[in-house]
């Protein structure tokens, strides 16, 4: 028997819907063609080649049954899932006995659903009372969290994938949208290519796919972005081209902002930029001559020590001209995982609760326990250990139980030889996943295998906050469990019963959606059955209009989430990298992914059609520093930072800027041999939203 399921796509946050043919014979499910599915949506029917090769991967080198060594240098042995759970309570319970809950971290993952991330939340900050859970949303979207909430007073991306094809001009910074957003790149250079008045522009050291497309490419130096933004700000203002009525009305502190941005002449700004001065007049330009300017940027941004500070300068030009809370206009974060939105709207980082609460507010804190029906002061008021601070934890003997689901922190982590001594250093790991081996799993006490895409039934919201139905339609592989099932049963096994009698994920999810009412991301009026007929995106309230499923962008009515309601121009001056080039190391390397792979290779890694695309980690080196040190392409070549070494093939390029060089992030130590890029990365991050600069760092070269 063949059926058509619809679903999501479960790599990037573009978040494609998704045919799939399915037979069934003897009861087995076996996936066959996957298509995108013409009535999503966000999609349109586009899929690109991670998502139309999917479901090859999905019965590979599976996990299928728990896992367990007592140290590092033994083998696994099979044990069953009671010994699995009797195992974690009982360390659990000694760490809570011992140094308290929180020596207990949870490193989770935008792979999840959302009604994974919402009991992991349930079970960590609400009945162990500690909110060391963070995700690895922390190494990809925290910056941008914070950057909309300190500008806006809530996270929330305002614009719709619509707006794309409404708009005058795009500011792409810090993204190479065809390669990690394909099909949200599709949609804009098929509206640009068909509009002569649309420009686009295009910020990024390399020359990329999407800087092909550009009418301008800028390619600044790396960590010069608010130098570059404040010194757009200081033409438009010198022009004219501001919104003084929407500037006086719905904001607060332009006048500091302005002062601020007169040291940001265009002179000065091209030199620090690296840019030719009259780009820069071009750029502003474009942005003068526009009535809807839409931003949008990702990893470029985000991963920065400085990450939150370009995001919120970013946000002021689009205050200034007043082009937010229109059509076609805004400032837009692509997310980087498939539901690392979702991840954000049910409290999944240290500093955050569900319904886009946060820990240090008590109000917020109170209102939490009262919908749990917890006691008084259950949740800490304390932000727990973000992603890298569970590592240093580790080094230090203050972490003593180490969970991680559905991620791979010894590929994805900075300053990897850090990271492995840390884990080597762990009294207690579980690792919990779909694949074995992985490179975590080499550094586990305990692995548990856990359901993937196909595997079970959850939700999953995109970059424009339109939530998708994912049903299960295939058996999990051996004893794997959906993550979320995990979770519950170990909080009932730790005497938590009450608060985990869940029968299946439509009650979670109902129990979710209660906790968004009247908050900034509320999705109280949505249910699986409801989600079942169609996608929806929010602010989706009880009662809401079914038929009113999509295009609906935030900040409409210029009433924002701050206290006076204003939107806050928040102006600083650049500091640059945290980790400058200089005479010992004087190139500086950025890493990122390429087009067909996703983050660790967990999945992609077993696909052939991809592995043929992308057969090796490639280093892009411009041909003046290549004839420098000798190198031609096809030669390998050594690069060394102050933490780490790797040895990768040279491409030589005049795609990426001189003294910059690019390599991939995906290959981890069971795919390659010292092609490790992040090896090589340092974890120092931003102050606001402690997001690493895994963008940029320091090193060296010479042929190997």
């Amino acid at each position: 028997m063949s059926e058509k399921v619809k679903t999501v796509c479960p790599y990037c946050g573009v978040g494609c819907g998704l045919e799939v043919m399915t037979s069934t014979d003897d009861e087995k499910v076996s996936i066959g063609k996957v298509m995108g599915d013409r009535t999503h949506p966000s999609s349109q029917g586009k899929v690109c080649v991670k998502g139309a090769t999917v479901g090859e991967a999905i019965k590979k080198s599976r996990l299928e049954y728990p896992l367990w060594r007592e140290s590092l240098d033994q083998e696994f042995q099979r044990i069953s899932w009671d010994e699995a759970y009797d195992k974690i309570v009982n360390q659990i319970n000694k760490v809570r006995d011992t140094i308290g809950v929180d020596g207990i971290c949870m490193y989770g993952s935008g792979q999840f659903q959302t009604e994974d991330y919402y009991i992991a939340q349930k079970l960590f900050k609400g009945c162990l009372g500690t909110n060391n859970f963070d995700a690895n949303s922390r190494l990809c979207m925290s910056s941008a969290v914070s950057g909309y909430v300190g500008s806006f007073g809530a996270d929330g991306p305002p614009c719709t994938y619509t707006d794309l094809e409404n708009t005058d001009c795009a500011f792409l910074v810090g993204t190479n949208t065809a390669d990690c957003h394909p099909i949200v790149f599709n949609r804009l250079r098929a509206y640009h290519k068909k509009n002569d008045h649309v420009k686009m522009v295009v910020v990024d050291p390399r020359r990329t796919a999407t800087a092909e497309a550009a009418d301008l490419h800028l390619p600044i130096r790396p960590g010069t972005d608010i130098d570059l933004f404040n010194g757009i700000a200081h033409l438009l203002q010198k022009w004219g081209k501001i919104d003084p009525d929407f500037i006086a009305q719905y904001t607060d502190n332009f006048a500091h902002y302005q002062e601020i941005i007169k040291d940001y002449p265009p002179e000065k700004v091209a030199h620090i930029c690296g840019i030719p001065e009259a780009d820069l007049v071009s750029a502003a330009t474009y942005w003068e001559q526009s009535n809807r300017v839409i931003s949008m940027w990702s990893m470029g941004l985000n991963q920065s020590s400085e990450g939150t500070a370009k995001i919120r300068t970013l946000i002021n030009l689009h205050l200034m001209t007043g082009t937010i809370g229109k059509e076609g206009c805004g400032p837009f974060s692509l997310t980087g995982q498939p539901n690392a939105m979702g991840g954000r709207e049910a409290g999944g980082l240290a500093h955050i609760l569900p319904g886009y609460r946060l820990v240090h507010n008590p109000e917020h804190r109170a209102e939490v326990e009262q919908l749990w029906n917890l006691p008084q002061n259950s949740i800490s008021p304390e932000a727990g250990k973000t992603a890298w601070e569970a590592i240093m934890g580790l080094e230090t003997g203050e972490v003593q139980f180490y969970w991680v689901a559905a991620t791979n922190p010894v590929v994805s982590m900075p300053d990897l030889e850090r990271t492995k001594k840390a884990l080597q250093n762990s009294p207690f790991t579980v690792y919990q996943d779909a694949y074995f081996p992985t490179e975590t799993a080499y550094y586990a006490h305990l692995v548990l295998p856990a359901a993937q895409w196909s595997e079970k039934t959850g939700t999953m919201t995109n970059s424009e906050r339109v939530v998708t139905y994912c049903p299960s339609f295939s058996e999990p592989v051996g004893e794997g469990k959906a993550d979320w099932e995990i979770f519950a049963e170990v909080g009932r096994r730790l005497g938590f019963e009450e608060y985990f009698a869940f029968e299946n994920s439509a009650q979670v999810y109902d129990e979710y959606v209660s906790l968004t009412k009247n908050r900034p991301c509320d999705m109280s009026g949505l249910s699986h059955d409801l989600l079942k007929q169609a996608p929806i995106q929010w602010p989706f309230p009880e009662g809401a209009n079914p038929d009113d499923k999509y295009g609906r962008r935030l900040y409409t009515d210029f009433k924002f989430h701050t206290p006076n309601q204003k939107a806050q121009f928040i102006a600083v001056h650049s500091r640059g990298l945290a980790e400058p080039p200089n005479p010992d190391y004087p190139f500086v390397l950025t890493i990122g992914r390429l087009y067909g792979h996703w983050h660790t290779m967990t999945r992609t890694g077993r696909i052939a059609k991809i592995n043929k695309m992308h057969p090796e980690p490639l280093l892009e080196i411009h041909p003046k520093d290549a004839h420098q040190y000798g190198i031609e392409s096809g030669d390998m070549v050594a690069i060394t930072s102050l933490r780490g070494k790797g040895i990768f093939k040279a491409l030589v390029t005049r795609a990426i800027a001189p003294r910059t060089l690019f390599v991939p992030m995906h290959w981890g130590f069971l795919w390659g041999e010292n092609t490790e890029a992040n090896s090589l990365s340092h974890p120092m991050a931003c102050p606001v939203s402690k997001q690493p600069e895994l963008k940029a760092c320091a090193v060296n070269i010479a042929r190997a």
